[in-house]
């Protein structure tokens, strides 16, 4: 065998197993790094794509957070037809109308070829099987405050971008115990958030929006939550005029507002005064970070109208949303 054929084969199969290590190494790591897992507010582990491109939203949650990191979902449900909500700049009418977020049509949502579908946990979670048949289904409880910040870093990480999703806790949390600290100290203003009606529901300080404005020196009429019980509570006009709210946040989803036709209602301190306020969907749809923001914004300006300034919605979500969503 001549020298120049020995080298010849020994690179041959040198070769050979050079590519055969390359081989071995990189093919499971594109493995790994095609989906991520993660445990939701089921407690059930969701193996999801990495990086998804076509997200679904059932509550505006999952638009707040993605256009909060520039990414822009495909499919949304929507709290009031027809009405894209004004903090995020009304972007969700481009996209897939999915229904109502307690009533979601799952067939317009498979329509939309979604890889990922962000859902509120409560609305969703007897719809489970048939979600997961249209694509990777991750559910939060988007109730509390505490688990806001929870919420947003999961969905960030799953998102491609878990640093701003950090970040952005941190900002609201800065911002917060900013406002705080220029909040009167010897003023606490009694107030409520509810929905309307002929007897309102309001919401216990676990609430988000109730935490924001508690933690800016407001004092909610409707107590702490029961343990076990639920997150609000039946109020009736009688009940409320003994407690006597100085300020009402009161969800407005359109004209009919029988509780203005009580007699009661025109006695309420918060009503005298001009201080009652129906706020937008900001309000009930907390925890993203876009939402919060300008929420905690608002409840400083409604409480204090003398030391921080009244809130243009749509000016301040346009500080919030990144450019490239926007064309």
């Amino acid at each position: 065998m001549s020298f120049d054929f020995a080298l010849s084969s020994r690179r041959i199969v040198l070769s050979g197993l050079l590519a055969a290590c390359t081989t071995l190494v990189t093919v499971p790591a594109l493995a790994v790094d095609a989906t991520v897992k993660v445990t939701d507010d089921r407690g059930v582990e969701v193996q999801v794509p990495a990086q998804p491109k076509r997200i679904a939203s059932i509550s505006y949650f999952g638009d707040d957070v993605a256009l909060a990191l520039g990414i822009k979902p495909v499919a949304s449900t929507y709290m009031v037809d027809g009405r894209p909500p004004e903090f995020l700049l009304g972007l969700t009418k481009d996209m897939v109308q999915i229904g109502q977020r307690a009533k979601p049509n799952l067939e317009l949502l498979s329509e939309a070829k979604p890889d990922l579908i962000v859902a509120i946990r409560r609305y969703t979670v007897g719809n489970a099987p048939q979600l997961e048949k249209i694509a990777s289904y991750v559910a939060w409880n988007m109730e509390l405050l505490e688990g806001s910040d929870k919420e947003i870093e999961a969905l960030s990480k799953i998102l491609g971008k878990p640093e701003r999703g950090i970040e952005l806790n941190k900002e609201f949390r800065a911002h917060l115990a900013e406002i705080a600290a220029k909040a009167p100290k010897d003023v606490h203003p009694r107030y409520a958030i509810m929905w309307g009606g002929e007897v309102p529901f309001a919401f216990h300080d676990e609430n988000t929006s109730a935490s924001i404005v508690n933690a800016i020196g407001g004092k909610n009429i409707a107590g702490a939550m029961t343990p076990g019980g639920e997150f609000g509570i039946d109020l009736s006009l009688e009940t409320m005029l003994e407690r006597d709210p100085e300020v009402l946040f009161i969800y407005d989803y359109g004209p009919d507002r029988p509780h203005e036709n009580n007699p009661i209602w025109s006695q309420l301190t918060a009503v005298k005064n001009n201080r009652v306020f129906y706020v937008g969907d900001q309000w009930v749809e907390t925890n993203g970070p876009i939402a919060r923001e300008i929420m905690l914004r608002e409840a400083a300006h409604y409480l204090y109208p003398d030391v921080f300034p009244k809130v243009d919605v749509r000016a301040e979500a346009a500080k919030l949303i990144p450019a490239e969503v926007l064309n």
